[in-house]
């Protein structure tokens, strides 16, 4: 029996995923003893479809334009943190699904550990291969490494980690004297890792857990953009290398990436164009911010 109940938002960010995120939704079991709340933040103001998903704890906010993944969680987060600022938000992809009793693990989890800040879960394909165990940072090389296998647990519920992924991030405000919030500069990608990074450097607790899993098809919406998917992957990667490592680690990787973009481009030119690209949309950015001018982004 549960002693506490702590209200848990699940926020989702939808991107013409009206179909993932109702089968998110249909994942959460009936049984489930937790009072909970979806809160939908629409990135395509012109998918009608997204309007069909009602219900008393469905929430959706408007966007009114492609804001990026990071911006996008920002608003669900300012509005659950208005709502309840000592509530736990499951920042869930639309195209993954929960497992049978998640939401009673998730509260029974943080009752537990209220130390918490910030806890990732481990993600599975729906063939049971695990997609994320944890994450890597190595700050000496710049090297920020998904790892695709669970860490050794052996008797302990939760182990530290360096970064966690967006794809299923549960955040404890209660451990927040202010709204978190993501980076705004990050479009898509690597905004989940810079987002543990600046708390982990505040003192916040960022943990990664067995006891919750869901299951994730992966890429399921961003391979259909794959072009301006690795576009922002680069730009995301620099910017990341720029805010969390040594100047001459930023610089080594930026020069060998150029040049490695040159070398492949004979052979692999819509590759090779699209780093380019990305490495030019990060040299836009450099330049507006040092003359403090805004920038147009690469969007969908």
């Amino acid at each position: 029996m549960l002693v506490e109940q702590r209200p848990i938002y699940l926020l989702t960010v939808n991107y013409y995923a009206t179909a993932l995120i109702t089968r998110l939704i249909s994942s959460i079991s009936e049984l489930e003893e937790i009072k909970y709340q979806i809160v939908i933040v629409n990135n395509s103001p012109d998918d009608q479809s997204i309007s069909d998903l009602s219900g008393h704890n469905i929430y959706r906010l408007e966007a009114n334009s492609n804001l990026g993944f990071g911006k996008a969680c920002n608003l669900g987060l300012n509005w659950i943190y208005q709502q309840d600022n000592q509530a736990v938000v499951w920042l869930i992809n639309p195209d993954a699904y929960l497992l049978p009793d998640s939401l009673n693990k998730v509260n029974q989890f943080f009752l537990n550990y209220p130390d918490i800040s910030i806890l990732g879960t481990e993600v599975y394909e729906p063939e049971g291969k695990i997609w994320f165990g944890w994450g890597k940072f190595v700050k000496k090389t710049g090297d920020i490494v998904v790892v695709e296998t669970s860490l050794d647990y052996q008797d302990n519920p939760y182990l530290s980690a360096e970064w966690v992924t967006g794809c299923s991030l549960l955040i404890n405000l209660a451990k927040f004297q202010d709204c978190p919030y993501f980076d705004p500069d990050y479009f898509l990608y690597y905004e989940d890792f810079d987002f543990c990074q600046r708390y982990r450097n505040q003192n916040h607790l960022i943990a990664i857990t067995n006891q919750i899993k869901i299951i994730h098809e992966p890429s399921s919406i961003t391979l259909k953009y794959g072009y301006l998917r690795l576009i922002h992957n680069i730009y995301s990667y620099l910017l990341s290398l720029e805010k969390h490592t040594h100047p001459f680690i930023f610089w080594t990787r930026f020069i060998r990436m150029i040049f490695m973009s040159l070398i492949i481009f004979p052979f692999k030119p819509k590759f090779a164009l699209a780093k380019l690209q990305g490495i030019l949309m990060y040299c836009q950015r450099f330049i507006n911010v040092l003359s403090q001018k805004p920038y147009v982004k690469y969007t969908h």
